[in-house]
């Protein structure tokens, strides 16, 4: 118990550090725009919205997809200030800022996943690539999103199975899929954490 307390303190420094919730506080003022105004573009709930604006929570992709989306910018736009327009950057492995769920009480421990962006230097990028491992979880336990714009997986490590409304696909390590993110989908590890390359794209 007391690990895991000192994991949860760690991991909130760690949401602090990028100052993703304040950065979505400041879009949203800018716009002149409340947060109920805000939940009806997203679809979130305003407890919800306070919670990462507090930055109490690390949102998943698809949430913070939506919150982009409703203020204006790309995604990438929350993981790091652009120093200026460049057409190449790289990013070091150690350099990667990376999101984890909160504690078990927290709303967002149903995540499932952390995620490292890879790229979020680049301004105005069309896609946005992450490394993201998927643990498992029960079959009612799958967390469902969908977005406007098209992802890619790749599998680098462990099994994972997708879910549509309709589809369960199992992906081994080298296997891969495309879809549409409108078509609402979840992920979950089989007999373990599935380790893989996630690239989102968004059209503007």
């Amino acid at each position: 118990m007391q690990m895991n307390k000192l994991q949860d303190a760690d991991i909130r420094k760690e949401v602090a550090a990028l100052n993703i919730g304040r950065q979505i506080r400041q879009l949203r003022f800018q716009r002149g725009m409340t947060l109920k105004e805000v939940s009806e573009i997203t679809g979130l709930s305003k407890p919800s919205l306070s919670q990462i604006e507090n930055n109490d929570g690390a949102p998943p992709i698809a949430t913070l997809i939506k919150i982009a989306t409703a203020l204006g910018v790309k995604i990438g736009h929350f993981f790091k200030e652009p120093e200026a327009s460049r057409r190449l950057v790289v990013v070091r492995r150690d350099e990667r800022h990376r999101l984890n769920r909160l504690s078990h009480e927290d709303q967002y421990a149903a995540i499932g996943y952390w995620y490292e962006s890879l790229a979020y230097p680049m301004v105005d990028k069309n896609m946005e690539p992450f490394i993201a491992e998927i643990a498992p979880r029960e079959e009612g336990d799958i967390l469902f999103n969908q977005h406007r714009g098209e992802e890619f997986i790749f599998v680098m490590d462990g099994t994972l199975e997708f879910r549509s409304t309709d589809q369960t696909i199992l992906l081994h390590r080298g296997d891969s899929l495309y879809f549409d993110a409108e078509v609402s989908h979840g992920l979950r590890g089989i007999g373990g954490i599935a380790r893989v390359l996630v690239v989102v794209y968004v059209p503007q």
